[in-house]
């Protein structure tokens, strides 16, 4: 496995000592974190089975690592987006992406979407106050593309519709209520009409799900 924006090399310590991975590569952009992750790997002298590396993105991937999952975690979803798309070269058919954005994840989902990924799992979450997002993905040439409301709220997470979910969404719904409010209050220009068209039309899918 590779975790790209490793942070202390957490996940890839804890994949190698329980037995999930049997080798892990610790990816890190900045030199604080970089240092940080090999402190902790020779902490837990796993130095033998986690390969701390500081490089942008999926760079610190190599073809002779085999790696089959790669995570992308705690960083917004254009963001991710990014990594991948500039990392592309160093994904394979064979592999599966864990991706945790913060925010953005109907972004995140799009990108997947238009390069033949398919949503196979998600799941949401609420910690100290935040909800989070998971998603993974896998490669798949017979790729059914997602719709509106799925590249927005997630198919899976559609299709169990927990409370974390509602509450996330009961959320977004009142945010954009206060956008529609906000741009009544302004002049009604052509591109002001057309935020207006593009909220509505998102509340409308949102109140469509979670009313019923």
């Amino acid at each position: 496995m590779a975790d790209i924006g490793s942070d202390h090399a957490y996940l890839p310590c804890f994949a190698c000592q329980t037995g999930l991975a049997a080798k892990a590569v610790a990816g890190e952009v900045n030199e604080g974190p970089y240092r940080s992750a090999i402190t902790k790997v020779q902490s837990l002298c796993l130095e033998k089975a986690v390969q701390v590396r500081m490089g942008n993105g999926l760079e610190v991937i190599d073809k002779a690592d085999a790696v089959d999952t790669i995570v992308v975690a705690g960083m917004g979803g254009g963001l991710i987006r990014t990594i991948l798309d500039e990392g592309t070269s160093k994904l394979s058919d064979n592999m599966t992406l864990i991706l945790q954005p913060n925010v953005g994840s109907d972004t995140l989902r799009r990108w997947l979407d238009s390069h033949s990924w398919d949503v196979s799992d998600e799941d949401i979450l609420e910690e100290d106050g935040h909800i989070y997002e998971i998603i993974v993905a896998r490669y798949n040439q017979q790729h059914r593309g997602l719709n509106g409301r799925e590249l927005l709220m997630g198919p899976k997470l559609l299709q169990s519709r927990g409370d974390v979910f509602k509450k996330k969404w009961l959320s977004e719904a009142h945010k954009v209520k206060q956008i529609l409010m906000s741009l009544d209050q302004t002049n009604q220009s052509p591109d002001i009409m057309a935020k207006r068209c593009h909220f509505e039309a998102k509340l409308k899918m949102i109140e469509g799900e979670i009313n019923e």
